[in-house]
C-alpha cells in the first residue's frame, strides 16, 4: 500500500499514527487506567518485532505506541491484536463489535491514572478500578476528550492538566475520645495542606470550607482518633490543557462527589458536545466548546438527569487563567 493511497482519516479513527516515515505507522495501544498485566507483555513485544522495528514506546498518557509498521501490514496487526481488545475492553464491558478490525476510534484518549490505592499509602480510590468503569461508558468515540484519574491532591498524575481531572477524596471521621492532643495532624495540615485543622481546647476542629479530603491527618494520627468514611468522594475538575492556544489548569467543578456523579458527568459531556462542537472544524476540543458556548452551558447540560449527592458542591462560577500569549512583550527596537 502506497503513501498516498491512504486513507489519514480512516488509518487515525483505526488508533494509527501518520508518521514522518513515508510509508511507515505507528499503532496506539489503549490502556485504561494504566495499569497492564504482564501476561500481555509477549503480545506487545510480537507485534513490535514482526511489523514494527522492536521498539515499544510508552506514552505520556499511558498507553503503548508501536512504531515502524507498514501501512500493507495494518489488517494483521489488527487481527494480531484482538486478544489485546478482547482482554483489556471487552473485558471491561466496552462495545467493540468487531475486534478482529483493531480499535473502532482513537479521539477520546485513553484514561490515564496514577497507581492508586491498591498501592499507594496516600490514594483514596482503585484509580484503575474507575478508569475501566468510566472507559465502559464513554469508548468508542471519537470526539476529542482526556480524562485522567489521581488518588488523592498530592495530584501525581498532573489532572489539572487534562480535559477532566478525578481527584480522590476522603471525609475525616474524628473520635473526640481517642484524640490526644498531640497536635500532629493540625501541624501537618499547617505546613503540608491547607491549615483546615486547629485545636480548640486541645482537642481538633476541622473546617470544612478548606477540607480538601486528601486523609494526611489519617495517616498522621498517632491514636487513630482519625478514621476514612467508607464513601468515598472525587474532586472533578475541569477544562485543563496543554497545546499552543492557551494553555490552562483545570478548575474545580464540583467538589465531595460520589462516583455515579463522576462517570455519568462524563457520559453527559459526550452529549454536550454532540450539541455544541462547530462541524466547520477538522476536530474540536471540548475545553474550546466550553469557552465558546460559556461554563453555564456547559454545567446544565451536563447535570442534566444526574442526581447529585447530599455532600456535592457545584461551582456556580468558573474562570479559567492561563497563558495568553503577547509577541510585543518580547519586541525590542535594538537591533
Amino acid at each position: 500500500m502506497a503513501a498516498l493511497d491512504v486513507d489519514a482519516k480512516k488509518i487515525i479513527k483505526n488508533a494509527f499514527r501518520i508518521t514522518k516515515t513515508r510509508g511507515k505507522t505507528a499503532l496506539r495501544i489503549r490502556i485504561p487506567g494504566g495499569c497492564l498485566e504482564t501476561k500481555h507483555f509477549d503480545l506487545i513485544k510480537k507485534i513490535a518485532e514482526d511489523y514494527g522495528d522492536g521498539v515499544v514506546h510508552l506514552t505520556t498518557r499511558q498507553g503503548m505506541e508501536i512504531p515502524g509498521i507498514a501501512y500493507a501490514s495494518i489488517p494483521d496487526v489488527n487481527r494480531s491484536l484482538m486478544p489485546l481488545i478482547q482482554a483489556i475492553e471487552i473485558g471491561s464491558g466496552v462495545t467493540i463489535h468487531d475486534p478482529e478490525k483493531g480499535y473502532p476510534s482513537a479521539g477520546t484518549r485513553n484514561i490515564a491514572a496514577c497507581i492508586g490505592s491498591r498501592v499507594c499509602p496516600f490514594a483514596n480510590y482503585d484509580t484503575t478500578s474507575l478508569a475501566r468503569k468510566i472507559e465502559k461508558e464513554i469508548y468508542p468515540n471519537d470526539f476529542h476528550v482526556k480524562i485522567a484519574l489521581t488518588g488523592c491532591p498530592n495530584d501525581c498524575i498532573k489532572a489539572r492538566m487534562n480535559d477532566f481531572g478525578i481527584v480522590g477524596m476522603v471525609e475525616p471521621q474524628y473520635d473526640y475520645q481517642r484524640c490526644i492532643g498531640c497536635e500532629a495532624c493540625v501541624k501537618n495540615c499547617a505546613s503540608q495542606v491547607t491549615g483546615a485543622l486547629r485545636m480548640h481546647h486541645g482537642k481538633v476542629i476541622r473546617d470544612k470550607r478548606r477540607c480538601i479530603g486528601c486523609g494526611e491527618c489519617i495517616l498522621k494520627c498517632p491514636a487513630a482518633a482519625w478514621t476514612r468514611n467508607p464513601v468515598k468522594f472525587y474532586d472533578i475538575l475541569i477544562m485543563g490543557r496543554t497545546g499552543k492556544k492557551n494553555p490552562r489548569i483545570a478548575e474545580q467543578f464540583i467538589q465531595w462527589a460520589d462516583e455515579t456523579v463522576v462517570v455519568s458527568v462524563i457520559k453527559n459531556t459526550y452529549q454536550f458536545i454532540q450539541e455544541h462542537i462547530d462541524r466547520s472544524l477538522p476536530k474540536e476540543h471540548i475545553g474550546y466548546i466550553v469557552d465558546r458556548t460559556g461554563y453555564q452551558v456547559f454545567r446544565d447540560k451536563v447535570l442534566e438527569g444526574v442526581q447529585l449527592n447530599p455532600e456535592a458542591r457545584v461551582a456556580r462560577h468558573i474562570q479559567w487563567g492561563g497563558v495568553r500569549y503577547s509577541s510585543d512583550a518580547f519586541l525590542s527596537d535594538a537591533v
